[in-house]
């Protein structure tokens, strides 16, 4: 078969069928779908043992009642097919299969009990004949997988109340009683059914928390990252405020005889600048504040790229291998820009340290005639990192900061085992319609020689973090 030829369960004359089985099975379970719907093998083969211990029941019980009891092939056929069918219907509706099944067994006794003063001692077992307390066991442990406990207890009160009458107060003259027996048999059945959809239960509140937790942790990281961002904006932004309050308070003394237009206006504007840079540094002394009792707690400048080299000396110091590379000329960029293009790299050299320890580092930072662009690189890692809560977290920060810049930033495994984080960032800071191509990034297999293949270490697929 050529090797672009289709699978022969994927050609076109397939797929219905395939379409129509998955549909028969159900795609999504319900909360009236049979046990293990989690499964569609697990399904199938509970509709088939059901379908068999329904006919195998059906066989028994009539032959049973026409034997033991003496009633006619007709009748005892019917009350057998009604105990089946009590069973396979348990499968969707419970309670309506316990109803039937209870009425199937209370009508089987009343029929039996006539032919018992014929028989001789000791009598055949009754109110509960062996098929039919099968069939009717079967039908509890499937209700009580369905539905909740206090319906369950009641579906057991009434079989018990059910057994009393028929044993207790109608009575029969030659019989085997099986009353207490069944009545046990039952109670036991419906106790394993219950712990069974408990302990199902539990499981799935567990899976369901745990998925809210995993989202609430990325929802919160996120907005963590996103009010880290805008308190440092509220300084960029603050720092522009005062610079056009003080030039507009020196502007009047840059002119000869300012007419006084000029000066109402200049004051005007520095006024207005005073209040926005008041009304700024309280709303950001809240935000920066590690406690909002405390707004007065201020941070040091923010960093730029200037200050790349401490950030590298201090992840050496650290233990890592960082080797730096330039590219370009050296030019100022908005501090928006450099404050977001040191936040990257911060985070992408945290990510070397905490994910891949051991590892070589090389961090590229090119400087473009539209942009910066900055490139991460570190090779497979030496040995295990240690496993960290929340990992992944730290990329929708750094892709939030190239987002709001009108960059895109890319975090990829690279050919050899390590990681790659690839930023590029517009020199302008802002977007651009249409967006600009994205550049031509350096690969990320030359940076670092291939390793033997009988390196321990196996490059993982992508998934957030870096795992050796």
């Amino acid at each position: 078969m050529p090797h672009n030829a289709p699978a022969p369960e994927d050609t076109p004359e397939h797929t219905p069928r395939k379409s129509r089985l998955r549909t028969w099975l159900g795609e999504t379970p319900s909360p009236h779908s049979p046990p293990f719907s989690k499964y569609r093998w697990l399904r199938l083969l509970t509709y088939l043992l059901t379908a068999y211990t329904a006919l195998g029941i059906a066989l028994a019980g009539s032959d049973e009642l026409h034997t033991s009891y003496g009633l006619t092939p007709a009748v005892a056929l019917l009350t057998g097919a009604l105990q089946a069918t009590a069973i396979v219907l348990a499968l969707r509706r419970p309670t309506s299969a316990w109803t039937l099944s209870l009425a199937a067994a209370a009508l089987t006794a009343l029929l039996a009990r006539p032919h018992l003063d014929t028989v001789s001692t000791p009598g055949p077992n009754w109110p509960w004949t062996t098929p039919t307390l099968l069939a009717h066991m079967a039908v509890l442990l499937l209700l009580a997988l369905r539905v909740r406990i206090r319906l369950t207890l009641a579906a057991l009160a009434v079989t018990t109340l059910t057994t009393y009458v028929l044993q207790g107060l109608i009575g029969a003259q030659r019989y085997s009683s099986t009353g207490v027996t069944a009545v046990a048999l039952f109670a036991v059945t419906v106790l394993v059914g219950t712990a069974l959809r408990g302990r199902s239960e539990a499981r799935t509140q567990l899976i369901e928390q745990t998925t809210i937790t995993a989202e609430e942790r990325a929802r919160r990281t996120l907005l963590e990252e996103r009010s880290r961002i805008a308190r440092e904006l509220h300084d960029v932004v603050a720092h522009h405020m005062s610079v056009i309050s003080i030039q507009a308070q020196v502007a009047p003394h840059l002119v000869e005889n300012p007419p006084e237009e000029l000066k109402e206006n200049l004051a005007g504007i520095r006024d207005n600048a005073l209040e926005a840079l008041t009304e700024l540094r309280r709303v950001l002394g809240v935000l920066r504040s590690e406690s909002p009792d405390n707004p007065d707690a201020t941070e040091g400048p923010q960093p730029n790229l200037a200050r790349l080299d401490a950030l590298i000396e201090n992840t050496r110091a650290a233990g890592l291998d960082v080797v730096t590379r330039f590219r370009g000329e050296s030019r100022t960029y908005p501090p928006g820009v450099e404050l977001s293009a040191y936040r990257i790299v911060q985070e992408a050299l945290s990510n070397a340290l905490r994910h891949a320890p051991g590892s070589s580092v090389r961090v590229e930072v090119s400087h473009q005639s539209d942009g910066i662009l900055l490139c991460v690189t570190n090779s497979r890692p030496r040995r295990p990192g240690q496993p960290s809560p929340g990992s992944g977290h730290g990329l929708l920060g750094m892709r939030e900061r190239a987002a709001m810049l009108g960059g895109h930033l890319s975090a990829i495994p690279n050919l050899h085992g390590g990681f790659t984080v690839t930023a590029f960032l517009p020199k302008t800071g802002t977007p651009r319609q249409p967006r600009p191509p994205r550049p031509d990034f350096p690969r990320p297999d030359i940076y670092f020689p291939p390793l033997p293949d009988d390196d321990p270490h196996h490059p993982q697929p992508p998934t957030g973090e870096q795992t050796p």
